[in-house]
Parts: structure tokens; C-alpha cells; sequence
């Protein structure tokens, strides 16, 4: 299929675009195979919009007389608004826009046409192998190997070719597990505490049935991750209702008498159409203009997007406690195990280890915890929050994962090496993006579209060093504590920066973000003056003992031998 069968009007001019926090500017409207492209007059300071169709979420029309109204909401939540002379220019640029932003194949999309315009310095498709996971788990443990039973996806189809399991569970235990578990996905390492040897695994939900059956290989692997008379615990992220019921249909949970050494507790995250309908009505809620306090309040309580940051953390904070004060291994599991699992699991890691706190550290988290655990980015991204369509398997999973990390860092400023624009630039290109990253929805997927060869990884990008420098948080300080954040309801914050950035002016947010900026360079200076007097202090008292220790060793004459001595006119001395 050619673009150009796509494109009825490639061109408006004397188009007029609203954008937010914008005045009304007057130029050209471009329409290409990816790209909507608004350009304005002005000759000098001239603005230029460049918004992939990808982004775009939803397009209304209106019509007033001649002059048509193109409403356009993107999936990052920004709302733009076209007005264009001429109602059969406007239907056909609207119909043009709706057909270009809802393409089915994927190798249509931005990222398999892009070419870089930076030097390629990095290989972000190789930055964070299995491999080196597990040479960084090596160097503290013995206990792991790494199995290529996966290698063709044919155990799992959503499991990455290679994963971490015990040493003393062979492959062929792991074949037969999978057939235990849903999907196929047999219970893998997430995360080795070093401090204590206890280890977090993840899976999906054990075919248990309404008989109550049992596989001895999947006792077997999950005991093995035990130390001698310790129990475990096993985090359902369903309730304890739902997981009964999902029995009914060959699913289930581990039961007591067969995983007798496990205690299995349940906290309920809610999944698929509740939160995308959270979402909805959070943005609805922030796009109300009525400047009504009670009713802005009632609408964000009533979107329940807060509960849900907090039933995450809850459950987060749970499985890093039994790990680190319990001293307790974990098994997180919900139905799928690629949704709220994730979530649990990437988020105790945020607490318990401080490398995912840095930028290279969460990169590798959202590798290892997302992307080759199989979240399925393009159905869960597939639409946002305006999208008018029925609503399938779309769901704000990874938003919902950033928002809670958002609420940790505001927590705990100085302990994260990245800032809230690193979280948000993550967030934009999970939704649309130039990059293949987020593209399909497993490692299985990718594999078949080839995108490694085919597109850009957005490491690439985001680790250059002229990029780094602005997703890089000045208040850092390396801290290698756990840190346990607080989910009191004071504690949650409606995150602004992804939810209020287009509807409210950032002015005095930018000027205190820039005068944070001059303290701490202000404050660099003084430590570097406040360093250079100390070295001078301790170069003064270097001096001033050798000076002391130079009298000392020299000789003291008694005071009868003080000055010169003619020994002629000793008397006592004889010629």
C-alpha cells in the first residue's frame, strides 16, 4: 500500500492552529506517511509542529459555514485544534489524518522509515542482554544458569529465548512446568538481593483447575529458591474471589498442601478496562475548565486513579518487605503475569536496589521487566485516553508503573539519578515513538519483525551524551539504602508534569526548576572554594610541622659553648 492512496489533500494553506498554552497561529498545513506537519508564516521566530500520526488518538470535526474545525487529541494528552477554509479540504485532511493514524501493519509505522540524523556512538539493541544480567548475577551467586529451552519460543511465546532459573532445575523440568503454568510461563528470577541471598521470581497463574491438579517439576523449582527451613511467600495480585473463579475456567492458585512451605497472600490490582476507564476519566477530570474546586476534586476521586497508585505501591512495598525484612523469597504472579506482575515486580526492585535508580539501571529494569518479559506494549498502547473506538485490551499498565516510580522519586529527590522529563519521554514513546523499542508486544514479535535490523532502539538515542544531560537530576546523590515510600493517601500526588503539562502554563515551574538549578551550581562553587581552603589549610600545617620537626633535630649547644671559643686563651690548655 502506497501512502500517497491514503493522503486526499496533501496541503492547506491559510490553516490556523490552536495549541495549548499557545496563541491562534496562521500557516501551512503538510500532510505526509507519517507526519502532520504545521508550519507558520513568520518569517522570524516561525513555529513548526511536527506530530506523528501514530500520536494521534482521536479526530473531530466541526463546521461553521465554509470554515471547518479539526480537533485533533493525541495520545501523550495534548489537545490541537486546525481550522481550515474549505469543507471539503477539511473532510478530506480529517478522513486523510483518521486513516493515517489507524494502520494495521505495523511495519508501516514511523520507526521501520526513520534514519537517525546523530551518530550512532551505541547499539541500544545490545546495551541490556540476558547475558549480562546474568554476569552481574554471577559475580554474587552460583546458584542460577541461564536456559535456552525458550530459544525458538516454543515453550513460552512470550518469554525472552533466554532466561535465569535454578542451576538444579534442568530444561526439561521447565517444558513441563510451562505446561502448569498460563502461557506457558514457568516461573523465572527477577531480581537476587545481594544482602541477603533471597531472590523474587514471577510467573502466571498455576492450571490448577476445578480438580485441584499439581505438577511436582513446578513444587520442585519454586522450593528450590529456599534456604534451609525458611518459608516464602507467593503474591497473588488478583483477589482471592477472582483467583477462586478463575478455577473454573483451568486456572487457579497454588495450594497449601502442595506448597506447604509457602504462604500465599492476595492484593487485588486491578487490570485492562477498569484502568483504561480510570485514565479516561482522570484526563476528563483534567481537562475541566469550570475552575470548580469541589467538582475538580470529586472528578479526580471518582477516576480512582490514585487507589490504583496505591494498591501498586501496597503490593510493591509488600514483596520488597518480605525480601529484605523477612528475609523471605517471593513468588509475584497475577493471571497473565505480563500485566500488574510486572508492575510489582519492577517497582520492588526500584525500592530494594539502588542501581535501578539510576538512568542505565531503569533502562535495564524496563528491558528485563517489560519488554522481554512480555508486556504487550502495542495492544496496552494501541489507544489512550480519547480514543472513540471500543476499548479491547488497551490499558495505562506501563503509565500507571511511571506514575508510581514518579511518586517515589518525589519521595526520595535525591536518591534517583534520573528527573520526571526521563519518566515522561518514556511514557510519550511507549504511545508513539520513531524508535522500535516499545513495537510489539513480545520479544517472540520482534523477533519476526526483525527490528533490531530494521529500527533504531531508543538507547541509542536517549544515552548519548547530549541527551543525558537533560534527563539527568541535579539532586542526585548516590544512596545505597532501601527506601521505603509512604502510601498514606497525603503521601499521592496527582501527577502534573504528565497530566496538567498542557493545560496549565509551566513558567513558574521552569523558573523554579532554574533556580534549584543555580543554587546547586552555586553551592558547587562554594564546595569547590570551601575544598581549595582546606587543601591550602592542610598544605599551611604540612609547612609549619616540618618547620617544628627542622628545629627540633637541630643540635642544641649547652650555654657555656654558646659563640666562638679561642681555645689560645684557655688557660687550661697548654701549647
Amino acid at each position: 500500500m502506497e501512502f500517497a492512496e491514503l493522503i486526499k489533500t496533501p496541503r492547506a494553506d491559510n490553516a490556523v492552529l490552536h495549541g495549548p498554552r499557545c496563541p491562534a497561529v496562521r500557516g501551512t498545513l503538510c500532510l505526509t506517511g507519517h507526519h502532520l506537519i504545521f508550519s507558520s508564516r513568520r518569517k522570524e521566530g516561525g513555529e513548526e509542529l511536527w506530530l506523528l500520526h501514530a500520536n494521534i488518538d482521536c479526530v473531530e470535526k466541526r463546521f461553521v459555514g465554509s470554515l471547518g474545525t479539526i480537533v485533533i487529541k493525541c495520545k501523550d494528552l495534548r489537545i490541537i485544534q486546525l481550522d481550515i477554509p474549505g469543507m471539503e479540504e477539511c473532510l478530506n485532511i480529517a478522513s486523510s489524518i483518521e486513516a493515517l493514524s489507524t494502520l494495521d501493519s505495523i511495519t508501516l509505522m514511523y520507526p521501520f522509515f526513520y534514519r537517525p540524523m546523530f551518530e550512532v556512538v551505541e547499539d541500544g539493541w545490545r546495551s541490556y542482554l540476558p547475558e549480562q544480567e546474568f554476569e552481574l548475577l554471577s559475580s554474587a551467586t552460583d546458584e542460577w544458569r541461564l536456559s535456552c529451552a525458550n530459544k525458538d519460543f516454543s515453550v513460552c511465546p512470550t518469554y525472552p529465548p533466554v532466561v535465569i532459573v535454578p542451576k538444579c532445575i534442568n530444561d526439561e523440568a521447565l517444558r513441563k512446568v510451562a505446561l502448569f503454568r498460563y502461557g506457558g510461563r514457568f516461573p523465572v528470577l527477577s531480581y537476587y538481593h545481594k544482602k541477603n541471598g533471597m531472590v523474587m521470581m514471577r510467573s502466571s497463574q498455576p492450571l490448577t483447575g476445578t480438580n485441584g491438579r499439581r505438577c511436582k517439576e513446578d513444587e520442585k523449582l519454586i522450593n528450590a529458591t529456599l534456604r534451609p527451613g525458611k518459608r516464602g511467600y507467593i503474591i497473588d495480585t488478583r483477589s482471592l474471589n477472582v483467583a477462586q473463579q478463575a478455577r473454573a475456567k483451568g486456572g487457579g492458585f497454588e495450594q497449601e498442601v502442595y506448597y506447604p512451605q509457602w504462604r500465599r497472600i492476595h492484593k487485588c490490582i486491578e487490570r485492562f478496562n477498569i484502568l483504561q476507564e480510570s485514565l479516561i476519566k482522570l484526563v476528563e477530570a483534567c481537562n475541566d475548565q469550570s475552575h470548580n474546586m469541589d467538582r475538580w476534586l470529586s472528578k479526580l476521586e471518582a477516576s480512582n486513579w490514585l487507589t490504583h497508585i496505591k494498591e501498586i505501591l501496597t503490593a510493591a512495598c509488600l514483596a520488597a518487605q518480605c525480601i529484605d525484612r523477612e528475609g523471605a523469597s517471593v513468588l509475584v504472579h497475577g493471571s497473565d503475569g505480563t500485566d500488574s506482575t510486572l508492575q510489582v515486580t519492577s517497582l520492588a526492585q526500584i525500592i530494594l536496589d539502588p542501581r535501578c535508580r539510576t538512568i542505565r539501571g531503569f533502562e535495564a529494569l524496563v528491558v528485563r521487566e517489560w519488554l522481554q518479559a512480555g508486556h504487550p506494549f502495542q495492544l496496552r498502547c494501541a489507544q489512550s485516553a480519547y480514543s472513540n473506538t471500543k476499548q479491547k485490551w488497551e490499558a495505562p499498565v506501563f503509565l500507571l508503573f511511571l506514575d508510581c516510580v514518579w511518586q517515589i522519586l518525589r519521595q526520595f529527590p535525591c536518591s534517583f539519578e534520573f528527573n520526571e522529563q526521563f519518566l515522561i519521554m518514556l511514557f510519550e514513546h511507549a504511545y508513539a515513538s520513531q524508535f522500535g523499542t516499545f513495537l510489539g508486544n513480545n520479544e517472540n514479535e520482534r523477533s519476526k519483525l526483525k527490528l533490531t535490523q530494521k529500527t533504531m532502539s531508543l538507547w541509542s538515542w536517549v544515552n548519548r551524551s547530549e541527551e543525558l544531560g537533560r534527563f539527568k537530576n541535579p539532586l542526585f546523590e548516590a544512596n545505597s539504602l532501601v527506601i521505603w515510600p509512604s502510601v498514606a493517601p497525603q503521601s499521592l500526588q496527582l501527577w502534573e508534569g504528565v497530566f496538567l503539562r498542557w493545560n496549565r502554563p509551566s513558567k513558574f515551574l521552569d523558573e523554579a526548576q532554574e533556580e534549584v538549578l543555580n543554587i546547586i551550581n552555586y553551592n558547587r562553587e562554594l564546595q569547590a572554594k570551601v575544598n581549595a581552603l582546606r587543601r591550602q589549610l592542610a598544605e599551611l600545617e604540612t609547612d609549619d610541622r616540618m618547620q617544628e620537626n627542622l628545629i627540633d633535630s637541630t643540635p642544641v649547644r649547652a650555654p657555656w659553648l654558646r659563640g666562638s671559643v679561642d681555645l689560645n686563651e684557655n688557660p687550661l690548655v697548654s701549647s
